[in-house]
Parts: C-alpha cells; structure tokens; sequence
C-alpha cells in the first residue's frame, strides 16, 4: 500500500512534503485498518477463523508499512537537520 523510496535521494523539502502527505494520509490508513479489523471480528462471530487471520495479518501489514515509512522519512529528515547544523 505504501510503497517503500528511497529517502536518501530525495532533497530536504521533499522529505518535508513527503512527511505532511504521509501524516495527511493517516485517518485514511486507521479507516481502512478499521474496516479490516471490523470484518475480522464479523467473520470471528460466524465461524470462518482463516479469513479472520488473513485480515488481521493485512491489517497488521498496512499498520506496520505506514509506521515504517513515516520513521523512515522523520530519520532522514532528522540526519539532514543535524548534518546541516555542523
């Protein structure tokens, strides 16, 4: 869902937009989560435990992606920050 870049290429300002779009992009990520983790429970109450696996999984999936991503993007700005502060 998101797909992984390469931050070290990127310049100070895209890193910036990058990270406001990423932050801009999270009720939509927690909504879909949401509606994961809500059919998961459905299926649970009407006895299908496989699929409720497989949306827990991708939910834990699309979750850890985005928290990835976003730290991902937060280091390099940091190391930018300290590195043009020397």
């Amino acid at each position: 869902m998101f797909p992984s870049k390469d931050y070290s290429t990127m310049t100070l300002d895209e890193l910036v937009s990058e990270e406001k779009k990423m932050k801009s992009q999270k009720i939509m990520t927690v909504l879909f989560i949401g509606f994961f983790v809500g059919i998961a429970i459905w299926t649970a109450t009407h006895k299908s435990p496989f699929l409720t696996m497989i949306l827990l999984v991708v939910s834990l999936l699309i979750g850890s992606s985005y928290s990835k991503n976003l730290k991902n993007i937060q280091a390099e700005i940091s190391r930018r920050e300290t590195i043009q502060q020397d």
